[in-house]
């Protein structure tokens, strides 16, 4: 008789922790029963059949703050109750919110052993002014260390978790997330919807929100002298027409495209002849081993965590860096650095040794986060071992 697993997330959009959760499914669907427990409806990743799925709540995106707090205790006595009702042996969650709820439902004596998921750097994520962001940084310092075990994505992501929120490293394991590399390059031989390549393409993929910092692209591309090299950016989020705005403003309507949500990203990876990324904070982001997946070289910020572990395969953040670095797998640049990404964009423009070289490496910096080897080690750390 197998298990019973519960995962808990918000809902299966289109983001990284949702497609690590669908990556996951199918896999540990061969070693539990699986319940796949939703608050929201958005489903932009397909659940397998034999998944049971089920609403803890059908709660609206734009939801204000005050509400999904207030909100929590409900949330987390019917998540109690639906482990309770069902058997549930095993409970993981995903994303912050649904961890608080996991870890208050154990509290509550849902009788689950209780693993959350974080997937970002909670001292940065939450590191704005406001309300919202003291709120998060307590209720992490609060119920974090409360759960059996805490799941981090990346070692940086494992650092700010032990020095800013009190969690115990004894409870605190780091899981890298899983990828279907057969998957996603048989996805990139399929040929991108509306692709009109100019010139040089840079690439990027992300929600355009703050954090990931899109801004930084158009203003580098600008910098950038090179009249055939255009800027692709996939995704959406609330900073669109500020975007728009912004690309307007500097006269790049020809050669910066903001062009939506894609579900075949691979596609335009394979194909754009480098992929650059400018978060300011991140957990691990899926995009850089994705596209590294493709062949296709990449410059990324320096930004806890992440970046570095999977470009450098150095695992800690505690040392400063400066400058523009070219590393094992990829070009490091300063976060918020402006010219610093300008400079490296031109040096990948200019240096087609260096795209070759890079490219060459790219399958060889991957290998560790094979999804079969990553649920192993997931099914070990359920298990109790």
């Amino acid at each position: 008789m197998k298990r019973r697993l519960s995962i808990l997330i918000y809902s299966m959009g289109a983001g990284g922790a949702e497609r690590v959760v669908s990556v996951l499914l199918p896999e540990l669907m061969r070693h539990y029963q699986v319940a796949l427990v939703l608050m929201n409806e958005t489903c932009f990743y397909p659940v397998p059949e034999e998944v049971e799925l089920h609403w803890l709540e059908r709660s609206d995106p734009t939801e204000a703050g005050w509400k999904k707090f207030l909100k929590l205790p409900l949330l987390a006595w019917r998540y109690r109750n639906f482990c309770r009702r069902n058997g549930i042996g095993l409970s993981l969650s995903f994303m912050t919110r649904p961890n608080y709820i996991n870890v208050l439902a154990k509290s509550m004596g849902s009788g689950a052993r209780t693993l959350i998921s974080e997937r970002a750097m909670p001292s940065l994520q939450y590191g704005y002014p406001g309300i919202a962001s003291r709120l998060n940084r307590w209720l992490i310092r609060r119920l974090y260390p409360r759960t059996d075990r805490i799941l981090s994505n990346s070692y940086g992501n494992r650092e700010d978790l032990i020095a800013h929120f009190g969690v115990p490293p004894e409870k605190c394991i780091v899981v890298y997330n899983p990828f279907d590399f057969e998957k996603i390059r048989g996805e990139a031989q399929e040929p991108p919807k509306n692709w009109k390549k100019g010139g040089f393409t840079f690439l990027t993929v992300g929600r355009l929100d703050e954090g990931k910092n899109h801004r930084l692209l158009i203003e580098a591309l600008a910098i950038l002298q090179k009249s055939d090299a255009e800027l692709v950016i996939i995704g959406e989020g609330p900073q669109k027409d500020a975007l728009r705005h912004l690309i307007k403003r500097l006269g790049l309507e020809n050669r910066v495209y903001l062009i939506g949500r894609r579900r075949n990203p691979f596609a335009w990876m394979r194909r754009a002849d480098c992929f650059v990324f400018a978060s300011n904070h991140e957990g691990f982001p899926n995009v850089l081993v994705e596209a590294l997946a493709c062949g296709t070289p990449v410059i990324s910020t320096d930004c806890h965590s992440g970046p570095r572990e999977i470009l450098e395969g150095r695992t800690s953040y505690r040392k400063h860096e400066v400058g523009i670095r070219t590393v094992k797998c990829g070009i490091l640049v300063p976060v918020g650095n402006v010219e610093a990404m300008a400079q490296a964009m031109e040096t990948v423009y200019n240096d087609t040794d260096l795209r070759r070289e890079l490219a060459a490496k790219s399958r060889h910096c991957i290998r560790r986060y094979q999804k079969e080897k990553i649920v192993r080690e997931l099914v070990g750390i359920l298990d109790g071992s």
